[in-house]
């Protein structure tokens, strides 16, 4: 109570299966009324949960940290890195009903409030500092002092450690390390050999969703109606690097370059507007041709690729709420990459 009450309602501790508090920020249904009416819709997908709407989602204000087989949401500490997708899945489950891997549809929802309200946070994007501003530093997770003025000593910076503009909001009470530090698993998104395939709605965050590569809860999208379809389906939408022109319901972009860079196809059947909308409200593709700060998309569309958000310490002006990379197998771990905990009633 007295941290709803030292946040105004914004913040708020639950606790997991074995009694480990969670600092989580609110992220309620009511904020997204400018975002909805932005996008022509009356619900953001983040609070629909198994045909169920929601009031509300509990978002991680860190990082998840891995304490006593539990993925937690606590400042100060060192990020759980180096995880695979489904060991991800398996250990934030661990902390008991209703927790989830952040799903894509929530990290969406929160990137698009950002822009929405005028502001896209910052974060360790040059070695434990801002590439945007070199004077906003975060807290060395090997030496525990401020990352250096200059250099690349640093990568990971401790939870929470940057200054306010390195939250969400650019408020003491906002989520942290959106942008930078670690990229972050998403669920309910993968790009399965180009075509985009996804969890109705915010299903992923059920405890029973089924993220297997062969799951039949994964959806392609008709390019023409936006209607859920099987994946495989002919006509479904679809990631490419460069526009041929020809190719029907496909987005293209140049791995590498600007996600507001992105672009439909120029042939006889481009991606529809009731598929575009879904997309955009998914972060999928852009909501704006620019403003979303130069933040980086990169695509293989060779694999089954589970997507990444936010950027990393070395991630410079790609990094941000907006960037997202669909380069990489279930399998993958390495130093720069990470999870956050959420939770649905």
């Amino acid at each position: 109570k007295s941290v709803e009450a030292a946040s105004n309602g914004r913040n708020t501790v639950l606790y997991t299966a074995k009694g480990q508090p969670c600092y989580m920020g609110i992220v309620a249904h009511t904020d997204m009324a400018a975002v909805n009416t932005e996008l022509g819709i009356t619900r953001h997908p983040a609070f629909i949960v198994n045909g169920v709407d929601k009031s509300e989602f509990f978002y991680g204000l860190y990082l998840g940290f891995e304490s006593n087989g539990e993925l937690i949401s606590v400042p100060g500490v060192d990020p759980k890195n180096n995880v695979t997708f489904d060991a991800a899945v398996t250990l934030c489950r661990a902390n008991g009903s209703g927790w989830h891997v952040g799903s894509n549809p929530e990290f969406s929802a929160l990137a698009l409030w950002c822009r929405k309200n005028g502001f896209q946070p910052r974060g360790n994007t040059d070695y434990g500092r801002s590439s945007d501003l070199s004077t906003e530093r975060g807290v060395d997770t090997v030496t525990g002092r401020l990352a250096l003025t200059t250099g690349t000593a640093t990568k990971r910076t401790r939870t929470g450690s940057g200054p306010v503009s390195w939250r969400h909001d650019n408020s003491p009470f906002g989520i942290s390390d959106m942008c930078g530090n670690t990229w972050e698993w998403q669920t309910g998104v993968r790009v399965n050999m180009g075509e985009i395939q996804i969890h109705e709605n915010n299903n992923a965050a059920l405890v029973t969703a089924d993220f297997s590569a062969g799951s039949a809860a994964w959806k392609a999208i008709d390019g023409a109606t936006g209607a859920l379809v099987a994946p495989g389906t002919a006509g479904t939408v679809k990631y490419a690097n460069a526009n041929s022109g020809t190719a029907d319901f496909t987005l293209y972009r140049a791995s590498g370059g600007s996600f507001e860079g992105m672009v439909n196809s120029t042939g006889a059947n481009p991606v529809g507007a009731a598929a575009l909308t879904l997309l955009k409200s998914l972060c999928m593709f852009p909501i704006a041709s620019a403003g979303l700060g130069g933040d980086a998309f990169y695509l293989n569309t060779a694999i089954e690729a589970l997507p990444l958000r936010g950027g990393y310490w070395a991630g410079a002006a790609g990094a941000g709420v907006f960037s997202l990379a669909c380069t990489d197998a279930r399998s993958y771990s390495y130093t720069y990459l990470g999870v956050r905990p959420a939770f649905v009633l």
